[in-house]
């Protein structure tokens, strides 16, 4: 999905259901099937805008005349909340479409249901378009399980640094963060030292959304060793250096430094505070720059990576969502060409080329994000996901502990407890789950 944040396609997927005027939104489920004489069905489900499912229609209508014996049928459900539980429910009555997008915060989920195709003997096989090796490991997520694979990632919004120089400007800093981070010197420090200026400009400094890349993306950045370890255990609460960092990043919440934009006021939303110059830093991915495109400002923006303690580029977060095939679908060879097809650095370029909100997961597909020569440092996106890292599977493999975790951090940013409890907090949840 182009826009992988969900707290982002939640919100364009109630738009996308009104604006639909294809009679698809109505579809009640089910998968395809196979002719007598070689013809197949495939029937794939979605969540998304306007925009994308008339991009993803056009798709099918071009994989349509490659594979005259294959007929696509896309299936999309108005939002995104309702879309895994329906989903569930299909693939639980075998009602389910043969191909369907997962977001990153249910894969694991998925995965685990024993619902999904094993992926990587196909996706090593000759009619793959698709190697495993193609993609950039990180992105895989809790996709992967053991040695196999049970999706791919559709393609990629890594958190970049979208920053404002009228608004770094007007709070007198004269130093590019771009132009810092080519040269090894976007440091912590630089970057709060930047915050505060704006902050007494009267500005807001960094704007995030509360969710796993914000806070483990924050640990990373500053040295803090993975909160996991190898074993899938939640390590931070016992590492003094995360209790440290997070009781930092809680501390510039909660004086204004830091703004969390799921909580701005109706109206008066992340996106207009941005475009009227009100804030020095957007953390989001390259969606960003329909925004700022609608705005007509282009040129006052840039992108940076996530600053870091030592001014050395750092694993940062790298929001997807994959397509999987039914394990049940009963045509596995037709679901698995446009599957193959659909995530292909051909089928990539095709999505994403001129549109402007994602970057590829898969090489040979990375001129869509140079096309145009914007922003200015449009090569961050690539180099961020090259070493960025998906949601870890701990989370993405229990419902609802990924957002019990979010839930758990936005009482920090409120003052309403601290990091040492915050930490704990994550703990119980990964340990017992979110009920």
């Amino acid at each position: 999905m182009s826009r992988s944040h969900t707290r982002i396609t939640r919100s364009l997927a109630l738009a996308a259901a009104g604006a639909l005027t294809l009679g698809l939104a109505a579809c009640s489920g089910g998968g395809g099937a196979a002719a007598a004489d070689g013809k197949a069905t495939v029937v794939w489900s979605t969540w998304g805008s306007a925009d994308e499912l008339k991009r993803y229609q056009d798709f099918d209508k071009e994989f349509m005349k490659k594979h005259p014996n294959i007929t696509v049928k896309l299936q999309p459900v108005a939002g995104y909340d309702d879309y895994h539980s329906k989903l569930l429910a299909q693939l639980t009555s075998n009602t389910a479409p043969d191909v369907f997008y997962v977001g990153d915060d249910k894969i694991g989920q998925f995965v685990d249901s024993g619902r999904l195709m094993s992926m990587k003997p196909l996706m090593e096989s000759s009619a793959s378009k698709t190697k495993p090796s193609d993609f950039y490991p990180g992105l895989f997520g809790a996709a992967q399980k053991g040695d196999d694979l049970f999706a791919a990632p559709n393609d990629s919004n890594p958190d970049v640094f979208w920053y404002d120089k009228q608004a770094l400007k007007a709070a007198g800093i004269t130093d590019d963060p771009a132009t810092l981070a080519k040269e090894g010197k976007w440091t912590t420090a630089t970057f709060l030292d930047m915050n505060k200026k704006l902050k007494d400009a009267g500005l807001i400094g960094s704007m995030y959304w509360n969710y796993w890349s914000t806070h483990w993306s924050w640990l990373n950045a500053q040295g803090v060793k993975a909160p996991y370890d190898g074993k899938g255990d939640f390590t931070a609460g016992q590492d003094p250096a995360a209790e440290k960092a997070v009781a930092q990043l809680g501390s510039l919440f909660q004086d204004g430094t830091f703004v969390a934009a799921d909580n701005m006021p109706k109206g008066a939303g992340s996106d207009s505070v941005f475009v009227a110059h009100k804030a020095g830093f957007y953390v989001q991915g390259r969606y960003t720059i329909a925004t700022i495109e609608a705005a007509g400002d282009k040129q006052d923006y840039d992108i940076a990576p996530w600053p870091t303690a030592s001014g050395k580029a750092a694993p940062t977060g790298v929001a997807t969502s994959y397509l999987a095939i039914n394990a049940r679908t009963k045509v596995k060879d037709a679901a698995f060409t446009f599957w193959t097809e659909f995530l292909s650095a051909e089928g990539q370029t095709f999505r994403l080329q001129g549109a402007g909100n994602a970057v590829p997961s898969i090489k040979g597909a990375d001129k869509v994000v140079l096309e145009g020569d914007y922003p200015a440092h449009a090569q961050t996106f690539l180099d961020m996901r090259d070493v960025g890292f998906e949601d870890y599977a701990p989370e993405a493999r229990v419902p609802g502990v990924s957002t019990g975790i979010s839930d758990e951090f936005m009482k920090l940013y409120q003052g309403k407890q601290d990091a040492k409890a915050t930490l704990a907090a994550t703990a119980k949840l990964v340990k017992n789950g979110a009920n």
